[in-house]
């Protein structure tokens, strides 16, 4: 699939992660229209993503699956989803939580079920959706377009974008039916802020309608 092919108005947009990049580039492009259930978080395999569509969330941040890494920084708590192995920098603050309690795991738990909720909600229900999710292969991209062929009723779309040592936006049109592909300039110096002509680019001809 090419970017031309996911042009077009949608009912709804998700960031599937890697990290929270999808989810600032889609807010920086008013493509951000709601929460996602993984805006926010780090899921470095996108087979564990996969995973975590096909069971419908079940369990999800549940309070065993929750295990303390480290600080994230010195109001934030580092803390693993050790079944899908996701990790959350930005729910936890030190102020309020311990390593040993996670004393706010009950709102984090309720709001990650608001949101999981949501997704599935317009999976049912919606007439066109969109995910965007960085860092792939195409083993995985395969594995996403199944899962998501599972769960969702009616018409969506995947852009797939990673970040590699090509020098401009590069689509790599993988031969599947409804996964765009895409290269971006890799760099650290670049990824976050550098690529915003090319996240333009990719964006441009891509709206938001709420569903009737």
């Amino acid at each position: 699939m090419r970017l031309a092919e996911i042009k077009g108005e949608y009912d709804g947009i998700f960031s599937l992660g890697e990290l929270c990049l999808s989810s600032i580039q889609l807010e920086r492009c008013g493509l951000r229209p709601f929460a996602g259930p993984l805006d926010w978080m780090s899921t470095p395999k996108l087979a564990d993503v996969n995973r975590l569509l096909e069971n419908r969330f079940d369990g999800f941040m549940d309070r065993d699956h929750l295990t303390y890494v480290d600080h994230a920084s010195d109001k934030l708590l580092l803390v693993k989803e050790n079944v899908y192995n996701a990790f959350s920098n930005h729910d936890f603050f030190v102020h309020r939580n311990t390593p040993a309690l996670l004393e706010d795991h009950s709102a984090v738990k309720l709001k990650y079920e608001r949101r999981a909720a949501r997704l599935l909600d317009k999976a049912a229900s919606a007439k066109r959706l969109l995910f965007v999710r960085c860092g792939g292969s195409m083993e995985e991209a395969i594995g996403l377009q199944k899962a998501l062929s599972g769960l969702v009723s009616h018409e969506y779309r995947v852009l797939l974008v990673n970040h590699t040592d090509v020098a401009t936006l590069t689509e790599t049109a993988w031969p599947l039916e409804r996964v765009c592909t895409v290269e971006l300039p890799g760099h650290p110096d670049v990824i976050w802020k550098g690529n915003n002509a090319f996240w333009d680019t990719m964006l441009s001809g891509i709206g938001f309608k709420e569903s009737l």
